[in-house]
């Protein structure tokens, strides 16, 4: 025996016994067909197709056998074994098998060799230890449903467990060898001549022939059993058939159990063993009878016969008779043999198998101890209904009642004129009642003996000893009701009561291992629902873990509770976090789910492909849904990208007329969408050719299907066609599958249309549906009549097909893990209970994605800007700095604009590519979930146009007022030349004359000459300087041109105005009196309206007051471009405030008031341009210079020092201050959004959440009110806070400015070695030059200034080099004082681009708010198409009062769009209109349900804490508040809630 267990490669099993749990694994072998090359593979292919039922399974052979012909002269080969060493019979595989298995998976072999009509193993030998074994528990599982003749109903049947069953056993056994084949007889005995079986192995089966090694002494059991049909049966009444392998002479206490235990024995003889003592001593009894079977009589049996006294006419001999004939003197004999009435149960064969020293399997400690507790609760059932009630007393009614309280939360159908927190508190205090009931009830003495019995090791003994029994109990019931059931159900209409009563009657009457799971899952709810430190709290904590170890062990959870149409999500929750602990890392699983109607045959479907054991019967059985987990073996997950499948069997779903009977057409189409949603593949199961009857339950699944394509779910839709049995059906039925596709479109756009999802017309657009290979045609369960029919191989065969399928379609998509599957359980399941399955899907996996999504498209979108910012500063630099130090008459200023703009465009455009390109390789790379984000991929396209458009439109104007400030800059250079040249001629002549003179002058005779020479020098030139112009005039002008394209009232309203000298003084005011629209709005919402309006105008006005610092900063002459920009900001503004309506007066006023200010503003920049850069003001700023150089020629010094300084003081350090002052904003703001602020200023829904966080920890009303009224002001001020907070920690401002200094002043030493080695240069003016075309790019110099430096000098070009160094240097380190120097404000006023305006750009988004409460919009990217809010507010926060009384509203929007109230404002021209149809009025705005009490508790407790001071500054009411006690940690803990949920819901 070890010799052939280690050729079948099960040497280490029968130590350590293979188990179920490794047998169902997904491996290389389970899908797929490779040749069996060696005996170790021989095991696993009887296994694998022993689980998918393949009548197969026995012959299994090595494919490496060359078998050799067989030579039809042999005579002795028809009785003689072969003795091949690469071959072994079957039955020592199966011997093998069984020996090295653990009980729980001899029980499953058992269970499937039933099926397939296969013999099973009674008793089992062990050549190794001599040890025989009666499988009495390996049976138990195997229930027989079969219609005796005798039963005097004839539409009755008996359904029991086979090992209950007393019968009359029959044995067939062997005396010596024997020519006929005794199995082989057997076979036939058993088989009408229309359905033969090979019940038993026989020699002429494939490999049956080969010597057996292990299975001689192997006792298999099998039953006859009738139909009730009197033309099929063979035998009118069951009989139990046992056949012993091997020579009984060779296995005595074989033979002494079957003739202890038998009716009748038939002994297939050789005529020279028959006379044995072994025939001697049972023909004395009267049982059991002895029936001899031989080939043929002779003399020598004659003889024996009359010796030992035998009955001649129990003698059977074949001789010439054909098989035929010879089975049915057999079958005749048997017949009347059974007619004595001595029936055996296995039960009762146990008893005898002890008494002769077998072993029976289930008499271990373990089981029986397991037995033992199982019989301690099913002892105390009496009546099923009453023990549910006494013992299970937390489900049922109250579990009911809970489950209708939370869809009513969320469903509101009973509302009335409640408001909707009072009702929602009436709701929740319902719950909390019925929760303290549940609580108050103590744990029945039968829950607490079940969960002591799963806390031990046998507890999966104790689940199956309870599982039967629980069934032995509904035998007794539940079959009668299905089966009245179904009859009714045949006339639907005129059985309507009965139906609904007999479905009652089944559910009642059910009493499985679910409920009292069921049980546990209610207690472990209730104690989770008390106080943290609650005693019995503690005590049920560990409950979650349990069921998480009974998942692992291969049992059956349920997802769904069938009764209570309910999902536990408490339980679930801890379950699900528990089995994660268990299994992680290897925690990512896959889900597959089957639906259909009832009794389709959906759950043996399942078990079929996977070997899973969800229940089976008819009826409807599955009751909600179940999920089995299989695992995805070492060698599989790579490719599957899984470690588990998750399988989903669900109950049956009802027919229309059938769901109106029991109301469960809702609970139907929750089901559907649930596991629909959680499914990675769903099998649609139709269990006919004709898909007609299906149509209205595919109307259900289309819905479900739509509905998670709306968030982001297109997976796989299989149809199974059962009871399908032709080879053409897949061609011939094309026809029935174009029909199906074209019904499931229309569904699809009915379906759609009734979602408001009108783009979906066709049903692959919601699935991925393939009518070649989407449709599988499986033949029917059995092969013949029940209950003696073997399963269909072509079944089992298009099963195993449908499973290879199924395992390639998951190779293409990614899977979850189980913490993700949890939350999208619970998510889905709130979707459900709103029923508005596309509009409120808030799903925190959706939100996850989304939100991974966001953070990256805002670092792509940053990178560009950044880019762009740091290209715009280069372009405008070299705008500046055109024409100063090279020759410009080949090029203009307007052509190197032209130049820098397509280049501004190239870069453009190649970054909106690298963003789409980054955007689809984010989707390709398949990670973060990103399919459920895949509707968004379009807004973050179009956001990428819409940056693009926007840097280009900045660029632009930046670079045109670049062009317009360096045009104006050449006119005033050019002046300052002529003055410059005149004065260098004059002072070089006049040095000429000094030193003509040969006298040795003195410094006062050298003032004198020069003062002399200066004063006749600027008499002569000419006056002519820059003109003051009427910028005012300048600016009306272009606000005139503005409006012009505005019609004929506008340009009336405008020539009544004369000048912009009367406008912008003063505060603005909005409005003065009341207009046309305001008239038409009622008191409370014109009050409202002008403050709106007003804190609009306000901030505004303070954006572009700071525009016009910013100008007047710059140092710069006025340009049109400034009132254009102002002209532009005013106009944006107005446009992101179209709902405001306003007018034309309004907008004129606005535009008047602003561009009054701006005007005088612009004049005063004008003119003080004007006054430092005259022209003989700059001559004279020069004039102390032009001294030095004199004398310092005269006197002939060195000048390299004194121009250096000069260098450094007026071109390097203002050139270098300015530089800082362009480039630190950009460098702040990025340190700001990454690193330890990422979480702030992440993406805008994070930035929300900091706000919010900030706000509660400070939490003061004036910053609240703040907030809520002047939200841009608040959130600039906030995030400087933030900006400010940063940079003063760790000196990291100084750290920033030094790192920028190192940098630029690393250029500035490297563009002076360079410029020292150039060869070329002769002269101090061409080693300054080279030095500012090196750095063009970064500094604009002041040409005045670098031309004089360059010229009068007699420096050395090293040594000035070196000099220059030298207060590069010093530059350095004054540069690096100051900044310490300075403090945080002042350094933040220098700057031309301040950090807190990027950020703001960044987080802001589109600025639109929600029209009901005033949030923010928080949508990624600027192109939505759908604005959103994660955290809605209580109305009345947003100045919303209540009609009559004036009290502030108390109703968050996110409640209010579920519910039947209405609403008035501007917008609805004070009419009322209902909140349920508010994308009417707001067609952009997507507003989801709130799903739960606490998303909104931040705001709750807000408007609680601050009731009477909103009420005062609103001129209301202060609100009654309807909602509970809400504490500063529910505000907190739901803003974490928030952060999870939010996205834009689809």
């Amino acid at each position: 025996m070890k010799k052939l267990l280690v050729d079948l490669g099960l040497a280490e099993c029968y130590g350590k016994k293979l188990t179920l749990h490794r047998v169902l694994q997904i491996n290389k072998k389970s899908v797929t067909d490779v040749d069996v090359q060696s005996l170790s593979d021989l095991p696993w292919l009887f296994l694998k197709r022993l689980m998918l039922l393949q009548r197969t399974a026995r012959s299994v052979k090595c494919s490496s056998i060359d078998e050799a012909e067989v030579s039809e002269w042999d005579d002795d080969q028809d009785s003689a074994e072969s003795d091949c060493p690469q071959s072994v019979n079957p039955l020592d595989v199966l011997t093998a098998v069984f020996l090295c298995s653990d009980s729980f998976l001899q029980q499953e072999m058992i269970m499937k060799m039933s099926m397939c009509q296969f013999a099973i193993p009674l008793l089992l030998p062990n050549s190794d230890n001599n040890q025989i074994t009666l499988m009495l528990w390996a049976m138990r599982d195997i229930v027989k449903k079969y219609r005796p003749h005798s039963l005097s109903d004839p539409t009755g049947f008996v359904e029991e467990r086979i090992v209950l069953s007393d019968l009359p056993l029959v044995s067939f056994v062997r005396l010596g060898r024997c020519n006929i084949s005794k199995s082989e007889i057997l076979n036939k005995v058993l088989s009408n001549s229309q359905q033969y079986t090979d019940t038993f192995v026989h020699f002429n089966m494939g490999c049956g022939n080969i010597k057996k090694e292990i299975s001689n002494g192997l006792v298999e059991f099998a039953w006859y059993l009738p139909c009730g049909n009197k033309n099929i049966d063979i035998f009118p009444e069951p009989i139990a058939i046992a056949n012993l392998r091997g020579d009984i002479q060779d296995f005595e206490t074989q033979f002494s159990f079957l003739c202890e235990a038998s009716t009748a024995v038939f002994v297939f003889f050789e005529s020279q063993s028959l006379d044995t003592q072994l025939i001697s001593v049972p023909s004395q009894k009267p049982t059991p009878q002895l029936f001899f079977v031989g080939d043929s009589n002779n003399n020598s049996i004659k003889a024996t016969v009359n010796k030992l006294k035998l009955k001649k006419s129990n003698f059977i001999f074949k001789a010439s008779h054909n098989d035929a004939d010879f089975v049915d003197k057999i079958q005749s004999k048997l017949q009347d043999a059974i007619k004595n009435n001595h029936k055996m149960s296995v039960v009762r064969l146990a008893v005898i198998a002890r008494n002769l020293g077998i072993s029976v399997d289930e008499d271990g400690e373990g089981c029986q101890c397991a037995k033992k507790s199982a019989d301690e609760i099913t002892s105390k059932i009496k009546d099923i209904v009453q023990f549910k009630k006494e013992k299970l007393p937390l489900q049922g009614e109250i579990l009911m009642k809970l489950a209708k309280l939370e869809k009513e939360e969320c469903r509101l159908k009973n509302i009335d004129d409640k408001k909707i927190d009072d009702y929602k508190n009436e709701l929740q205090m319902q719950k909390d009642k019925l929760r303290e009931e549940q609580c108050s009830k103590d744990m029945s003495p039968t829950m607490s003996c079940f969960i002591s019995a799963i806390s031990t090791p046998e507890r999966a003994y104790f689940l199956k000893w309870l599982r039967i029994a629980l069934e032995n109990r509904s035998h007794e019931i539940l079959p009668k009701l299905r089966e009245q059931y179904k009859l009714k159900c045949q006339d639907v209409c005129g059985n309507k009561a009965e139906i609904a009563e007999l479905d009652k009657k089944i559910s009642n009457s059910s009493l499985g291992v679910e409920h009292f799971i069921r049980e546990m899952s209610q207690l472990y709810e209730a104690a989770v629902s008390l106080p943290e430190g609650a005693p019995s709290r503690k005590q049920l904590e560990t409950l979650p873990r349990l069921c998480a170890e009974l998942l692992l062990d291969g049992f059956s959870l349920e997802l769904v509770d069938g009764d209570s149409s309910n999902i536990p999500e408490k339980w679930l929750s801890g379950v699900f976090s528990e089995l994660n602990t268990l299994v992680k890392p290897k925690n990512r699983i896959k889900v597959l789910t089957v639906l259909g109607v009832q009794s389709s045959g959906k759950s043996t479907l399942l078990n079929t492909m996977f070997g899973v054991q969800f229940a089976v019967s008819s009826g409807r059985c599955t009751r909600g849904a179940f999920m089995q987990l299989i695992k995805v073996a070492d060698d599989r997950q790579a490719e599957l990208k899984c470690d588990y499948i998750v399988i989903i069997d669900t109950e049956g779903l009802k027919s229309p007329e059938l769901a109106q009977l029991d109301n469960s057409h809702e609970h139907d189409n929750e089901l559907a969408t649930l596991v629909v949603g959680l499914s990675d593949v769903t099998i649609v199961n139709i269990a006919m050719e004709n898909s007609t009857e299906m149509k209205d339950i595919l109307q259900i699944i289309v819905h479900a299907f739509l509905r998670m394509k709306e968030i982001g779910k297109k997976h796989t839709c299989l149809f199974v066609h059962q009871n399908v049995a032709d080879v053409s059906a897949h061609v011939s039925n094309m026809r029935d599958r174009k029909f199906l596709l074209e019904q499931l479109d229309e569904m699809t756009q009915a379906a759609a249309k009734m979602e408001n999802k009108l783009e979906f017309s066709k049903f692959t657009d919601v699935m991925n549906y393939d009518t070649v290979t989407g449709d599988h045609y499986i033949p029917g369960l059995w092969n013949g009549n029940p209950p003696m029919a073997p399963v269909s191989t072509g079944y089992s065969e298009s099963v195993y097909n449908l499973k290879k399928s199924i395992m390639e379609i998951f190779r293409c998509y990614e899977s979850y893990n189980i913490n993700e599957f949890l939350k999208w359980t619970k998510d889905l399941w709130t979707a459900v209970k709103y029923e508005k399955f596309i509009f409120s899907f808030r799903n925190s996996l959706v939100a996850d994605a989304y939100m991974k999504l966001c953070t990256e498209f805002n670092r792509w979108d940053w990178t560009l800007r950044q880019q762009m910012h740091t290209w715009t500063l280069e372009a405008e630099t070299k705008i500046l700095n055109h024409g100063k130090f090279e020759n410009s008459e080949k090029c203009t200023v307007e052509d190197v604009r032209y130049r820098l703009l397509q280049e501004t465009e190239d870069k453009l455009s190649k970054g909106q590519k690298e963003i789409n390109d980054k955007i689809k390789s984010y989707y390709e790379q398949r990670e973060g979930h990103v399919e459920l984000v895949e509707n968004y991929r379009q807004d973050f396209i179009n956001s990428t146009t819409s940056l693009k458009k926007e840097l280009s439109n900045s660029v632009t104007v930046k670079l045109e007022a670049a062009v317009s400030r360096r045009n104006g800059m050449i006119k005033v250079e050019g002046i300052k030349k002529t003055y410059m040249d005149t004065m260098e001629e004059k002072v070089l002549n006049l040095l000429k004359n000094c030193r003509e003179n040969k006298s040795d002058m003195s410094d006062s005779m050298l003032d004198e000459a020069f003062e002399n020479m200066w004063q006749e020098t600027v008499r002569t030139l000419a006056g002519t300087g820059l003109e003051q112009q009427d910028i005012k005039t300048r600016v009306f002008h272009r606000l005139r041109i503005n409006l012009q394209s505005r019609g004929s009232s506008m340009a009336q309203r405008l020539d009544e105005v004369k000048d912009l000298n009367s406008h912008g003084h003063g505060k603005f005011i909005a409005y003065k009196g009341k207009t046309s629209v305001l008239t038409k709005l009622s008191k409370w919402l014109y009050k409202d309206h002008i403050k709106i309006v007003q804190e609009m105008s306000d901030n505004l006005i303070r954006d572009c007051q700071e525009f016009v610092k910013l100008k007047r900063e710059s140092k710069d002459d006025y340009d049109d471009t400034y009132i254009r920009e102002i002209l532009n900001m005013i106009g944006e503004k107005l446009k992101a405030h179209e709902d405001l309506k306003l007018e034309e007066d309004f907008e004129l006023s606005l535009k008047l008031h602003i561009c009054g200010f701006a005007s005088r503003e612009f004049q005063e920049i004008h003119n003080q341009f004007i006054k430092e850069n005259n022209p003989r003001t700059a001559l004279e700023n020069f004039k102390q210079t032009y001294r030095s150089d004199f004398i310092d020629l005269y006197r002939e010094r060195d000048q390299c020092q004194r121009k250096a300084d000069e260098f450094m003081r007026n071109c390097l350090k203002p050139a270098l201050e300015r530089c800082i002052s362009e480039n630190l904003g950009m460098k702040m703001a990025v340190k700001m959004v990454t690193g330890e602020n990422i979480a702030i200023f992440g993406s805008r829904t994070t930035f929300q959440i900091s706000i919010l966080k900030n706000l509660l920890d400070e939490f003061k009303f004036e910053t609240y009110l703040h907030f809520i009224l002047s939200y841009e002001t608040f959130v600039k001020a906030f995030i400087l806070d933030k900006i400010k907070k940063h940079f003063s920690a760790e000196n990291r401002m100084f750290t920033l400015e030094e790192d920028l200094v190192n940098d630029v002043i690393s250029e500035i030493k490297q563009a002076i070695e360079e410029a020292e080695r150039d060869t070329k240069i002769k002269d101090i003016k061409g080693f300054i030059e080279n030095i500012c075309n090196k750095l063009e790019k970064r500094f604009v110099f002041p040409k005045d200034a670098v031309d004089k430096i360059s010229t009068l000098n007699n420096a050395n070009t090293k040594n000035f080099a070196k000099s220059l160094q030298c207060c590069v240097m010093d530059m350095d380190k004054s540069l690096k004082a100051s900044f310490q120097a300075r403090d945080f404000q002042s350094k933040i006023d220098r700057l031309q681009t301040k950090p807190q305006d990027l950020l703001f750009k960044r987080v802001h988004g589109c600025g639109k708010q929600c029209p009901f409460c005033e949030a923010p919009c928080e949508a990624g990217g600027d192109a939505h198409t759908k604005h959103f809010v994660s955290i809605h507010r209580p109305e009345g926060l947003g100045r919303c009062r209540d009609n009559e009384s004036k009290k502030l509203v108390t109703n968050i929007c996110s409640s209010l769009v579920q519910s039947n109230s209405r609403f008035k404002c501007e917008d609805t021209n004070d009419q009322w209109h209902p909140y349920k149809e508010y994308s009417k009025i707001y067609p952009d705005w997507r507003i989801d349900p709130d799903p739960s009490i606490e998303a909104s508790a931040y705001w709750k407790y807000v408007m609680a804490e601050f009731n009477e001071q909103f009420a005062k500054v609103y001129s209301a009411k202060p609100a009654k508040i309807p909602w509970g006690e809400i504490t500063k940690e529910d505000a907190e803990k739901s803003l974490n809630i928030n952060l999870t949920t939010s996205l834009p819901s689809v």
